[in-house]
């Protein structure tokens, strides 16, 4: 067996995570997770200790992507507000360098796999305490990953934990056993669902209790939740503020008001076609993180008419990518290719040919297809910002090819819950996953709660799992192409742009940190900046 590990305290990790212009850190599981070789981090240089943060101050945060419907619940999560709402308060055993997405010790110090990865040893903390002054203890930890683990629970993170067969405690270490390899098992733990709590939140799971930087102090699903700094927090490189707000604006021109007004320090998801607006103001400064996550058209496979896979590769074929980077992401992007994974994650497939617009094949498809009449697209700038114009577009290109696409704009409030991965044809966004076996385990397993293409197939998991337990590098790339072609050629995904991450903040606010493929700095925004004076 094989110790993962890091030689430096969670302390010294996290404050040199918040310098991301000098964080060069080994890898202590590498992005394509081949277990072994540890390193530590290197040491601040004077420019980094230059910068100190400071201390103070109350933290307004404005963020798209919050609804009436949501909840404290980690395993519920879905929304970019409930995503951030949870880094502010919990803690995973695991965190992702925002530089390369290796996974570095958080809750669990360390990690030692087996010889053929299917099973994981963890040691955890033994000094930290949760809100409500209990000490945290490996029976909390076994109890929240069983939570997750539960398919009772319906939690978004139980794809993920499908292949675990026993989570338990075994000579003070946290012991999970799974049914066949897996090298992603330590990034997985990074999830944002698997927060520990108190005996796992079986009781209330609702109660916001962990060992995050800051408490619960009011919260009001789709409005605002507001935060107190934890002051036994075991970590002192975090939480510089006094207090922190977190507020749902969904509408983009609200928060771009209040953000040029100085009436929030922070918001996300900015319209691209703002952002020259915005760089007229002194004050503000404009955040882009390039990225993996996208903007796209999911089509359920199960559901007529789109269980027709030449009218699905006619609307494939019948959406301009190139046109839509440009129009809907001001540049700030790249071009999709009808399967979720770009080279910002290790082992991409790197040459598969490019699909372009081409109203000609859209139309022999779609008559191929058989089909007759409209096809419903149902669309909201909830999904992304600009996805009512990316629809039109898109509704203007197919019509090029003889396809006419009804437009049926959905309300903001409730889109994640009533229309996403409900409606056979929809607007959505994804954001990042730590690997690609990450990705598809969330979105493309028939046990999935989010399978939102209703992509459902034998052959495609089972390539899935050799993948996982694969540790030769050259054989699992080329598992990863047979699955993305797979996907691109029979999947009921259009993926026409990979977006940058887009946002702002007024100049007093510091230390940012742009976490590669992930909005808000992967949902640490609060944890991680300070105000100056």
């Amino acid at each position: 067996m094989k110790k993962v590990s890091n030689s430096v305290s969670a302390n010294e990790q996290v404050l040199q995570l918040n310098r991301r212009t000098l964080i060069k850190s080994g890898t202590v599981m590498a992005g394509f997770a081949l277990a072994g070789g540890a390193t530590g981090f290197l040491s601040l240089t004077d420019a980094a200790k230059a910068q100190e943060p400071k201390r103070g101050g109350h933290l307004k945060i404005g963020l798209e992507g919050g609804a009436s419907t949501d909840s404290l619940d980690p395993a519920t999560y879905s929304s970019t507000v409930s995503f951030v709402v949870g880094r502010t308060w919990g803690d995973t055993l695991v965190e992702t360098n925002p530089e390369d997405g290796s996974a570095v010790p958080s809750l669990a110090t360390e990690w030692t796999p087996s010889a053929d990865a299917s099973q994981w040893t963890f040691k955890i903390r033994d000094d930290v305490k949760f809100h409500n002054g209990e000490k945290m203890t490996l029976d909390d930890v076994v109890a929240s990953l069983q939570r997750h683990a539960d398919s009772k629970s319906q939690s978004g993170a139980f794809g993920l934990l499908r292949s675990v067969v026993k989570i338990e405690a075994v000579n003070n270490e946290l012991v999970i056993t799974l049914k066949e390899g897996s090298a992603d098992l330590p990034l997985i733990m990074s999830d944002y669902h698997l927060i520990i709590q108190p005996k796992g939140g079986v009781d209330n799971p609702l109660a916001a209790i962990g060992t995050g930087p800051y408490k619960v102090e009011s919260y009001q699903a789709g409005v605002r939740a507001l935060f107190s700094k934890n002051k036994d927090d075991w970590r002192s490189d975090r939480g510089f503020v006094d207090s922190v707000e977190i507020l749902s604006m969904n509408d983009t021109t609200a928060r771009i008001a209040a953000l040029s007004a100085g009436q929030v320090h922070y918001v996300n998801r900015i319209d691209p076609k703002t952002i020259s607006l915005l760089k007229r103001s002194p004050n503000v400064e404009i955040l882009s993180t390039s990225g993996k996550g996208f903007y796209c058209f999911p089509m359920h496979c199960n559901t007529a008419p789109f269980d027709n896979n030449d009218l699905r590769l006619a609307l494939k074929y019948a959406i301009d990518r190139e046109a839509m980077v440009k129009s809907i992401l001001g540049g700030y992007g790249k071009v999709g290719n009808d399967f979720p994974i770009n080279n910002n994650y290790a082992l991409a497939p790197d040459d598969i040919e490019q699909r372009v617009y081409d109203p000609d094949k859209a139309a022999f498809h779609f008559k191929k297809s058989g089909h007759d009449g409209a096809v419903v697209l149902r669309t909201s700038d909830a999904a992304f910002p600009g996805a009512v114009d990316a629809s039109v577009l898109f509704q203007q290109t197919a019509k090029k090819a003889g396809i006419q696409l009804e437009i049926k704009r959905e309300p903001a409030d409730g889109y994640w819950t009533n229309v996403w991965n409900v409606q056979p044809f929809c607007a959505s966004y994804w954001g990042a996953r730590a690997t690609q076996d990450l990705f598809y385990s969330t979105s493309y397993l028939k046990t999935s709660e989010w399978n939102d293409t209703r992509f459902m197939r034998d052959d495609f998991e089972k390539l899935l799992m050799q993948a996982r337990a694969e540790l030769d590098q050259d054989k699992r790339k080329a598992i990863y192409r047979e699955m993305a072609i797979m996907v691109r050629d029979e999947g009921g995904l259009i993926l026409p742009m990979f977006n940058d991450h887009i946002g702002g903040c007024v100049k007093k606010m510091k230390g940012y940190v742009a976490d590669i493929g992930n909005d808000a700095s992967n949902g640490y925004v609060a944890s991680r900046v300070w105000l100056d004076a």
